[in-house]
């Protein structure tokens, strides 16, 4: 930043994805999980700096790799993205059934010519409910559930091992959100895919997720299996039994306050000044993450 002043937007953050499993990565805006999905294809901008590895199956270590081999042979092939803003990410002047075509020809190549090159597009604009009654429209024609189901289409068609998934239910209706869902799942379990979610929607991480993450603070405080978050024990972070506490289905009990800033984070647990739990301990010692979680009372 100005000044020489630096932001560790995330930090910390260790996370494990097998073929043909799901993680959901919860947190509230602003709490490190786009910068999180951008890292990891070198899409950050440039005065950001990462550290560590991101490592495929065969050892790949995605940090490392410079933006001719990215581009080239990782987005779209190895690693898919379904982007945040999906508007931004579309060709204003173009149609979205031209965006589809030209990720068929370059990602998978159908080898029969125009008309087998139509069919390829809109089988991918199905795969994703996106109506064929609207491929020949431009990106500005479209609602923003409409662009981002053009995005998710587009994600989907080379078929990649893993695919980022940054808020693929943003302005969906309930209806829809299901089916992008359960798209996804099937994307997930055939051919041993994975499957990392970004995601506000506590209901489509349930219905997704074999592994939820939660991120606050640009820090991940907890991991643990879908079934026991969900369900029975529940999660063992305060944050993140308050997310799940303010569902209309449970309590519908807000957190109290605002994440701290990033520039500005307490010596303590960030979580200290909204949690009903915190003690001196916690204000003044930052918890590890052990076994799972990041809480000196867990």
């Amino acid at each position: 930043m100005r000044g020489g002043r630096y932001v560790a937007a995330v930090s910390d953050a260790t996370l494990a994805l097998a073929p043909g499993e799901c993680l959901a990565l919860v947190g509230e805006s602003g709490c490190g999980k786009s910068v999180l999905a951008s890292a990891l294809l070198g899409l950050l901008p440039g005065n950001a700096e990462t550290a560590g590895a991101a490592r495929l199956a065969d050892g790949t270590d995605l940090l490392a790799l410079d933006e001719r081999t990215l581009a080239r042979t990782v987005r779209g092939r190895r690693v898919a993205l379904v982007p945040q803003s999906p508007a931004a990410h579309l060709t204003p002047v173009r149609t979205i059934r031209s965006h589809l075509e030209e990720t068929v020809r370059e990602l998978a190549p159908t080898g029969g010519g125009r008309a087998r090159l139509r069919e390829a597009a809109e089988a991918a604009a199905d795969r994703a409910a996106f109506p064929a009654t609207h491929l020949d429209r431009y990106p500005h024609e479209l609602s923003g559930g409409l662009a981002q189901r053009a995005a998710t289409a587009l994600a989907l068609i080379g078929d990649a091992p893993l695919l980022l998934a940054d808020e693929p239910t943003t302005g969906l209706d309930r209806d829809l959100v299901d089916r992008t869902v359960d798209e996804l799942r099937a994307h997930t379990r055939e051919a041993g895919r994975a499957l990392l979610m970004i995601t506000h929607d506590l209901a489509a991480a349930h219905r997704i997720a074999d592994t939820v993450a939660v991120m606050y603070a640009g820090r991940i405080v907890e991991t643990a299996p879908a079934g026991a978050f969900f369900g029975a024990p529940g999660p063992r972070h305060p944050y993140a039994r308050g997310l799940l506490d303010a569902l209309p289905e449970r309590a519908f009990t807000p957190v109290r306050g605002v994440p701290p800033e990033l520039g500005a984070l307490p010596p303590g647990c960030a979580f200290a000044a909204r949690c009903p739990r915190a003690d001196s301990r916690c204000r003044a010692e930052r918890p590890p993450f052990t076994e799972g979680v990041a809480c000196h009372h867990a």
